[in-house]
């Protein structure tokens, strides 16, 4: 198999059809954001449960007995961790919402960038403006926490996910149009 089946490229039919799913998928977060913060904060949760018996189990393979009961503490924190976020998920989208802030700042920094690189090709504008607006959300999100909790996941999510989608179709009608 070689590698350009393994990437689909930037203009392909198939990215147009991912930035379709995004939108749509963003639109879904949008109409239910409480419902859509607390799912993700419980599927956090779930995955870290998991993570915390992974490493317990991982604990019993260990080398030494003194590698094992470390690995072992470390797996107790993890799904104690992973009990707490599944036990209060309003908590745990207070938590969340700060790494949503964080996440948001940061991919609006480097969707600026890699527009900014794209200048001469059709659509950096979109990247830029996209940039900007994750820029914008994250820092609304840290101005208004901890009001902002499990709405501000699923709406501004939706959003995310929503210019993401309008992001991937026209740079991909873009590029298809350019391409003899």
């Amino acid at each position: 198999m070689t590698s350009s089946a393994i990437q689909p490229t930037t203009g392909s039919s198939g990215t147009t059809i991912l930035g379709v799913i995004a939108i749509v998928l963003g639109f879904l977060c949008m109409l239910a954001p409480l419902v859509t913060g607390i799912a993700v904060a419980l599927l956090v949760g779930c995955l870290i449960l998991a993570v915390g018996i992974v490493r317990i189990i991982w604990a019993f393979k260990a080398e030494t007995l003194g590698r094992g009961l470390l690995r072992g503490a470390i797996g107790v924190l993890t799904l104690v961790c992973g009990l707490f976020l599944v036990s209060d998920p309003l908590l745990a989208t207070g938590f969340l919402t700060i790494l949503l802030s964080a996440y948001l700042i940061a991919d609006g920094i480097c969707e600026i960038a890699a527009g900014t690189q794209l200048k001469p090709a059709s659509g950096w504008g979109w990247m830029v403006f996209g940039g900007i607006l994750s820029i914008l959300l994250g820092l609304m999100i840290w101005g208004q926490f901890p009001l902002s909790g499990a709405w501000a996941i699923g709406i501004l999510l939706g959003i995310k996910l929503l210019f993401i989608g309008l992001m991937m179709v026209t740079v991909s009608s873009a590029v298809r149009a350019e391409t003899p």
